[in-house]
């Protein structure tokens, strides 16, 4: 019985996930998506109790895709330094992909950034916890020398969030099979901005 609701479940974010692409969110009706998925609204409204409930459980089923991306990446045997920056390449191909994968949700990307936010809370915390585990991992090896992992972790989260916007609109163009690119965060992230003693 639980399958078979969380199936129905599953397919309804799927339906309310194509219409909000082709129509936009505030275009689609609880009826449209009731007469796409072919069920009728009482079972719409068993699931959920609004079409903005319905946006949330489709950010949320976006996000897990991006979740599970980065744990194959976690789940690589690669030193923490490599690790770190195929994670941030990784995450920002993911998302702009999402992004541009709901088609007109690109726009309420933008203009519902802070319901996208209060969804992305947890996924965040995800995040961090990830980065603080390649951080110590790097740290145990002798690769990193670090006073606070976790302060460090949630720093690093918040800039590579920050790429974010302008990779989606696409005003920056990092892409992880150009060494230059890689180089460039690499250094960023490892070296900073110090001249080097050669």
């Amino acid at each position: 019985m639980a399958s078979a609701i969380s199936k129905t479940r599953k397919n309804l974010i799927d339906v309310a996930q194509q219409l909000f692409a082709k129509k936009g969110v505030e275009n689609t009706t609880m009826n449209d998506i009731a007469e796409a998925s072919q069920r009728g609204r009482r079972t719409l409204y068993t699931y959920f109790n609004s079409k903005y409930d319905i946006y949330r459980a489709v950010i949320e089923s976006e996000l897990n895709v991006l979740y599970s991306k980065m744990e194959e990446v976690i789940k690589r045997d690669i030193p923490a330094d490599e690790k770190l920056i195929l994670l941030a390449f990784t995450r920002l191909s993911a998302v702009k992909e999402v992004v541009t994968r709901n088609g007109t949700l690109r726009a309420n990307f933008f203009r519902d950034i802070w319901q996208v936010e209060n969804v992305r809370k947890e996924f965040d915390k995800k995040e961090i916890r990830f980065l603080e585990g390649i951080i110590q991992d790097g740290c145990n090896k002798g690769i990193f020398a670090l006073k606070n992992v976790k302060q460090t972790a949630e720093i690093m989260h918040y800039a590579f969030k920050g790429l974010e916007v302008p990779t989606i609109r696409g005003t920056l163009k990092l892409d992880y099979n150009r060494k230059e690119d890689r180089d460039i965060i690499s250094d960023l992230v490892f070296k900073g901005l110090y001249r080097r003693s050669e």
